[in-house]
């Protein structure tokens, strides 16, 4: 079969993409709506019908669908349409200006997770247009609230709305960012993602005069210990079979990396002492594969005292644990616990601010497949690999519900893999209009030849 790009269909996708990141959607507040109508805007004129949801004033969804025969199963294209916050003075370009110069399209969003957006709309928007007979309905959701947990936005549809939105399967975000290995691009297919313990420790003191500090006890030097404590803390080492698999793609596509990674498959135990090698010369690379191989605990917030000559009674932190597939919050929260235990559990409170499972689809299935082949037809000399993303995603909240879940976005490499991530949540985001017809292409592609 030959493969080709849509051109054609360039200007489309770099407009809608540009007004798009121009509607400020940074979460908090969100304010999703004025997103939500303009996706409903851009689809209506090829004749869709929109429904919009609110979970609350102004946290607004947009849900569509093209409906097929039910010959085949359904198929979900998720994006969210908040973002996280930019400052402006960081940044080269104004993060919410859609600027599209040097051929791409800079701003807060572009790559998450706006420019999906753009993708799945576009490519929604051609299967009206060629009048493409599908066997399965196609619906396309765009949504609120991601990158504050998703509660507000895909979380509350699929609680409220689950007949409008649930579908056999899903392509979300999380995947098909390519990683230039060996001169050749290695495609992700995100196939599980870590679950989430977000946890706010107090640690309790006894406050006095600054001016004497050994007749007081000092809640911040006892939150000083459990921060040095879990901060430097790398939990037992667990390869999952997903990590495994993407691993062993990547040794067989870099020959400088391939000794250090066989011996990483076969000898897990020795994993930091190679990173640590492997991050001298690629340190985004060897963080990232070392986050995949156990669980994390990260301390992100901190806060403690009340005035200048006063030691504080108390002070608190917040911390990011992210958990592996086959493990819960529940045994996390317990690791913790344990590590703890000498600096005093009754001096110390523990507060659950958010929890959820790890995920993970089957790659035996026939839209994994296609999306194998497809990528291959578009570029002969790529490999592709499943992929355990270390964040997380609003995935998790379908594959609770029995939906098969993909993260899987396709973006040629315009820069280094580590470059275009640090970008996301970073400095100057931005994608190429080139990745934006090229991923369009492949995903029109995957869902044409699936559901027709």
């Amino acid at each position: 079969m030959c493969a080709k790009l849509l051109k054609e269909i360039e200007e489309e996708v770099t407009e809608f993409l540009s007004g798009l990141i121009r509607i400020n959607t940074t979460n908090p507040p969100g304010n999703e709506i004025a997103a939500a109508k303009y996706t409903a805007k851009a689809l209506e004129k090829d004749g869709f019908k929109c429904e919009l949801f609110e979970s609350s004033p102004g946290r607004g969804s947009v849900v569509t669908r093209l409906r097929g025969t039910g010959e085949k199963p359904s198929l979900l294209l998720l994006s969210h349409l908040d973002v996280v916050a930019a400052n402006p003075k960081e940044w080269s370009v104004d993060p919410f200006g859609g600027v599209v110069k040097d051929g791409f399209v800079w701003g807060r969003g572009a790559l998450d997770m706006k420019g999906m957006t753009a993708v799945e709309v576009t490519t929604m928007r051609l299967l009206k247009r060629n009048n493409v007979k599908l066997k399965g309905d196609v619906i396309l959701a765009a949504t609120a609230d991601e990158e504050k947990g998703g509660e507000a936005g895909a979380g509350w549809l699929v609680k409220n709305h689950a007949k409008k939105i649930v579908a056999d399967y899903v392509l979300n975000e999380g995947g098909g960012l390519a990683i230039p290995i060996g001169g050749r691009n290695v495609y992700t297919v995100q196939t599980a993602e870590k679950g989430i313990l977000w946890l706010r420790i107090r640690a309790k003191g006894r406050p006095g005069h600054g001016s004497v500090p050994g007749a007081a006890d000092n809640a911040i030097m006892r939150m000083n210990k459990v921060i040095e404590k879990l901060g430097n803390h790398r939990s037992k080492i667990t390869l999952v079979p997903t990590v495994s698999q993407f691993l062993n793609t990547v040794a067989k596509e870099d020959k400088l990396l391939q000794q250090g990674l066989t011996l990483l498959l076969q000898h897990p135990e020795r994993a930091d002492q190679l990173l640590d090698v492997m991050a001298q010369q690629d340190k985004y690379m060897a963080e990232e594969i070392r986050a995949r191989l156990r669980m994390t605990i990260t301390p992100t917030m901190i806060c403690g005292g009340v005035k200048e000559n006063i030691i504080p009674s108390e002070c608190e932190a917040v911390l990011d644990c992210r958990v592996l597939p086959g493990q819960t919050p529940e045994q996390a929260l317990r690791e913790i616990k344990e590590l703890l235990m000498d600096i005093g559990l009754d001096k110390l409170e523990f507060e659950i601010i958010q929890a959820s499972e790890p995920s993970e689809s089957s790659m035996k299935t026939p839209l994994y497949d296609l999306i194998l082949r497809v990528l291959k037809e578009f570029e002969p000399d790529c490999s592709a690999a499943p992929i355990l993303l270390t964040g997380g995603t609003d995935s998790r909240f379908f594959r609770n519900v029995g939906s098969v879940c993909y993260g899987f976005h396709p973006v040629r490499s315009d820069t280094s893999y580590s470059e275009m991530q640090e970008t996301i949540h970073g400095i100057d985001e931005s994608i190429s209009i080139g990745s934006l017809v090229f991923g369009t292409s492949v995903l029109y592609s995957v869902v044409e030849r699936f559901m027709a």
